[in-house]
């Protein structure tokens, strides 16, 4: 492989800047950059000659055209092992260019404030920068793209050693063509959920919530052993290609590597115990709640989520929205539990819960919420569906029945209602108090669901008579209702919105129940 002789510096992050350069020029290796770059390594008192002075052609357009010139691209473009590429460098005067240091301009950044104006996002284009990359990672077997500060060590360490090897050139490319994907992603997705019709290059710019075309990129976290089942190869990947977020920046503290299974679920878990007020627990299995409370401390909310279903609870994944201290760890250990998920943990906790070899650990703070939570996407075959995240909520809050709840229904209703949404429809569940008591989950008739979320509390051993009811869409007959009341169920809380509502809240009225309507939907499929 050749080694680097002349070097192109031109980068919006000057984190490490000057100590790279100064690496560089120590290892007799000419410098050349362009604008603010060129300043900064200048002040350094590092020798470096611009690309105006090497090009012979002055920066136009108040820097919008600078690198475009054969002198830049010819250097870089040319394959070291053509011959004749070669030659034809030196009949026109052009130096090779062995190593291209680029990051681009902060347009990400730019457009996420939300007062910015159409011009200013237009004007944090980058075009040079990312041509240069392209063509810095296009010759990869000649040249050396970075786009990273954080490579700078790897890359002086491999020209110290010369081994500046084909592999060590691919691993800097594909960053290098990870970190232009990402940046013409956000241009894409910017550029096509404007409104062109109201578009004013001195204004805010009005934009649609789902651009015409989306254009995404994603980083792998970790290959994983397989996915739902042992036959399907699977994989995690992070949003965007540098840092992370949500469930994708939690911290494993303990335990074996995290399966396709445990990661769906502890994105559940973590969604539902965040909805609920604090302290609150959790417990999860196959993507649906078995287990859900609020009490005045963690340990408690722990025993409560825990017993609305023990049998269900044992290989649950458990989710907390406070930090886990040693009486609660002491209180987890003593059922099987697949993996922990909270906002911290106490040294005496982490004591505890390590005596447990294979159960999962991780730090995770609050998901996001409101217009920050994104889409929830979902592939199909040959597309992509997105939407909004459901925030649950309700649209109002009114008693239709007879009836109103009293202090104690009504507080209990509100707590099903923060629950219900997490729940797979069909979906119906029982509350009492600040615990959940029973689920019917992911049945075709809501019936049905009534049905089993009473037979599940039964068997857990609670009592359901005085509980409430949830149901995350309205109850398209009667029956449901009845079959709930006949259980002891007290007051129901559900969205309205059947041709059949009336005759459900005269039927609830005759039998002593208690109905909120909500007039908000929150089907979970």
């Amino acid at each position: 492989m050749s080694t680097i002789k002349t070097a192109l510096l031109s980068v919006h992050d000057k984190s490490g800047l000057v100590e790279f350069a100064s690496a560089l020029h120590e290892r007799g290796i000419r410098l050349l950059s362009t604008g603010g770059t060129a300043a900064k390594i200048v002040d350094a008192g590092i020798p470096v000659t611009s690309i105006s002075e090497y090009t012979g052609q002055v920066e136009m357009l108040e820097g919008r055209v600078k690198t475009l010139h054969p002198k830049v691209f010819g250097g870089i473009l040319a394959r070291r092992e053509d011959s004749r590429q070669m030659e034809e460098l030196e009949e026109h005067g052009i130096d090779p260019i062995d190593l291209v240091v680029v990051n681009l301009y902060p347009f990400a950044a730019t457009v996420a404030d939300p007062e910015h104006k159409l011009l200013s996002a237009l004007e944090q284009i980058d075009i040079g920068g990312v041509s240069l990359l392209r063509a810095a990672f296009k010759n990869a077997a000649g040249v050396v793209a970075v786009v990273e500060p954080g490579d700078y060590g790897e890359v002086i360490a491999a020209i110290e050693q010369d081994d500046l090897s084909l592999a060590k050139r691919l691993s800097w490319a594909r960053r290098a063509a990870a970190h232009t994907a990402s940046y013409e992603a956000g241009i894409c997705n910017y550029l096509n959920s404007l409104d062109v019709d109201a578009a004013d290059l001195a204004v805010s710019p009005k934009r649609e919530p789902f651009p015409e075309a989306l254009a995404q990129t994603y980083r792998k976290l970790q290959g994983l052993r397989y996915g739902e089942n042992p036959h399907q190869g699977a994989a995690f990947y992070a949003a965007g290609v540098e840092g992370a977020e949500g469930l994708a920046a939690a911290e494993q503290l303990h335990g074996k590597e995290l399966s396709y299974n445990n990661i769906l679920d502890v994105d559940a878990a973590r969604h539902l115990v965040w909805a609920l007020p604090k302290p609150s627990i959790a417990i999860i299995k196959h993507n649906n709640p078995c287990g859900a409370a609020s009490a005045a401390t963690i340990v408690d909310a722990y025993r409560n989520a825990r017993s609305t279903d023990p049998l269900s609870a044992f290989g649950g994944i458990v989710a907390a929205n406070e930090g886990i201290d040693k009486e609660t760890a002491e209180e987890i250990v003593t059922t099987f539990i697949e993996v922990v998920v909270a906002p911290g943990f106490s040294e005496e906790a982490l004591e505890v819960l390590r005596t447990k070899k294979n159960l999962r650990l991780l730090v995770s703070e609050a998901p996001a919420a409101g217009e920050e939570a994104g889409w929830e996407q979902r592939g199909v075959d040959g597309g992509l569906l997105l939407q909004d995240r459901d925030g649950g909520g309700a649209k109002e809050w009114r008693a239709v029945t007879e009836r109103a709840p009293d202090d104690a229904e009504d507080e209990a209703l509100r707590f099903a209602w923060m629950l219900i949404p997490h729940v797979r429809s069909n979906a119906v569940i029982l509350v009492k108090g600040q615990k959940l008591i029973g689920v019917g989950a992911g049945q075709m008739s809501r019936v049905d669901s009534c049905n089993v979320a009473i037979m599940k509390a039964r068997e857990a051993g609670h009592e359901t008579e005085g509980c409430v009811a949830a149901s995350d869409a309205f109850f398209p007959f009667p029956d449901g209702v009845e079959t709930l009341a006949a259980a002891g169920v007290t007051a129901v809380v559900q969205p309205g919105g059947s041709v059949k509502d009336d005759d459900v809240t005269e039927t609830a009225s005759g039998l002593g129940v208690a109905m909120v309507l909500t007039g908000k939907r929150h089907f979970r499929h």
